[in-house]
């Protein structure tokens, strides 16, 4: 099955701005370490980043009904039923603003009768700065909940690599604006609240230039329906376990160690794993740039090009996540001394370990990606936070009586899970067989290597998904 020039002319424009979020979101997580130990100790650091983990949790509120959304909206808008996707925007949009809402109300319940701080045995920073520093961040991850939803208005329309370079521009300035108060001398609750009000500066943006660029989609109630809602709640509910596992897979763990080990312990394990998952962060470009076309290709009920999108797609993830954990390997240690100014000693027994579960997490989370592109993810869901759950546990029992290195290697346990699950469904899928899908591993077209795509690129006129603008 050959990819068309459309297709081709896309996957280009969303490697270059996946790339570009990527590398944003990369030199974030290089940055703040030097900053945040220039200008605090090690001990606020490490508590920072154990009480700053608490809020991702907030995530599982409503996060799958955007993400949810997102691929009915890109589904819908390839067979040219813009009304069904408005109706979808619509109809999610009211629910998520209600949860998070509430959910924010919750919050501001539950920090104001108990002791977070004494829970996460916080000492550099003080009960009250501990409870503001949690509410001020889940606001703020609430809030992207909505930008989810934004985001998808783009994709739907064969815009997403815009949309993911808005996306990203806000996110770094919100950062940005954060280290700018660390570095007047601003604690740890001044950090929080200036990267919570840059955020919901940036949502608010977001809505206004939504509605100017993409005309038929329109804030209102006239098109939600209730209807639509009880039609996704088993997959929104089921996308909900995704950032629970990724909250228990990064925030989990280090919660673990913190509790075991102490904030030190803490501060090596995750400026090793920081480095580790740069690899990471790099492959898994390849899955956001795949993700709309595969929603699209299935909308289209096109099977063969959903085949080759997800063995490219896959082939792509392995090529660069071996190559990059190479080159860690090589580098790593250096770096991590260089990088932390020497105040966090690197060890390369950890950093191997934690570079093997990249490797062990290329294959799967890129296969995945068809199954959550296509709303087909629920069983998915429930082995990854079987998964992470286990993990989180052994990972806790490892440090306490192993130490660091038998910590890192307990995240192996979720991977192995993952990749005996998500390669068999996914081949069953998109109609493929496991020995071609080997074969086509070892072979590369010519037409999707980055130079051609980058040569289509240039020469290709511009094109989009969707027939012109008329209302709805």
């Amino acid at each position: 099955m050959t990819v068309d020039s459309s297709t081709k002319r896309r996957l280009a424009i969303g490697f270059i701005t996946n790339w570009i979020s990527r590398l944003g979101t990369t030199i974030v997580q290089l940055v703040q370490v030097p900053i945040f130990l220039h200008f605090w100790n090690v001990a606020l650091y490490g508590e920072w980043m154990i009480v700053s983990a608490v809020p991702n949790y907030l995530n599982v509120s409503s996060t799958g009904f955007g993400n949810v959304a997102g691929n009915e909206m890109t589904m819908m808008a390839a067979r040219g039923d813009r009304e069904g996707a408005l109706r979808v925007f619509q109809s999610c949009w009211w629910l998520i603003t209600f949860i998070c809402a509430t959910c924010i109300l919750l919050l501001a319940i539950v920090l104001y009768f108990f002791p977070a701080a004494s829970w996460l045995k916080l000492h550099a920073i003080g009960p009250v700065d501990a409870k503001w520093i949690i509410f001020y961040l889940g606001c703020s991850v609430l809030l992207s909940q909505l930008e989810t939803l934004l985001q998808a208005s783009y994709r739907c329309v064969g815009r997403y690599s815009y949309g993911s370079l808005l996306k990203s521009a806000f996110s770094l300035t919100a950062f940005a604006v954060m280290f700018v108060v660390v570095c007047l001398g601003g604690g740890a609750r001044a950090a929080a609240l200036s990267y919570a009000l840059a955020n919901g500066f940036f949502t608010f943006v977001l809505c206004i230039m939504v509605r100017r660029e993409i005309p038929w989609i329109r804030f209102g109630w006239t098109h939600a329906r209730l209807s639509e809602i009880r039609r996704l709640v088993g997959p929104a509910i089921a996308f909900m376990a995704f950032p629970l596992g990724n909250a228990l897979n990064l925030q989990g763990t280090i919660l673990a160690v913190g509790y075991a080990l102490g904030p030190t312990a803490v501060v090596i394990f995750g400026t090793a794993r920081t480095v580790s998952r740069v690899a990471l962060q790099v492959f898994q470009m390849v899955n956001n740039t795949f993700w709309p076309e595969l929603s699209i290709a299935f909308g289209a009920n096109n099977i063969g090009l959903i085949r080759t999108l997800h063995r490219r797609s896959c082939q792509m993830a392995l090529i660069i996540a071996v190559s990059m954990v190479l080159a860690m390997l090589t580098f790593g240690p250096w770096f991590l001394t260089h990088w932390t100014r020497g105040h966090v000693p690197p060890s390369r027994g950890l950093l191997a370990i934690l570079l093997l579960v990249v490797i062990a997490n290329a294959l799967w989370s890129t296969s995945s990606t068809l199954l959550t592109a296509v709303n087909r993810h629920q069983t998915l869901a429930s082995w990854y936070l079987f998964g992470t759950s286990v993990t989180v546990i052994i990972t806790y029992i490892t440090a306490k009586y192993l130490g660091l290195e038998w910590a890192a290697a307990s995240l192996l346990i979720s991977e192995i899970i993952m990749n005996m699950y998500v390669l068999p469904t996914s081949l069953k899928l998109s109609e493929d067989n496991f020995p071609a899908f080997l074969k086509s591993l070892t072979h590369y077209p010519h037409s999707l290597r980055p130079a051609a795509l980058l040569r289509h690129l240039r020469r290709a006129p511009a094109t989009d998904l969707n027939p012109p603008e008329e209302s709805v």
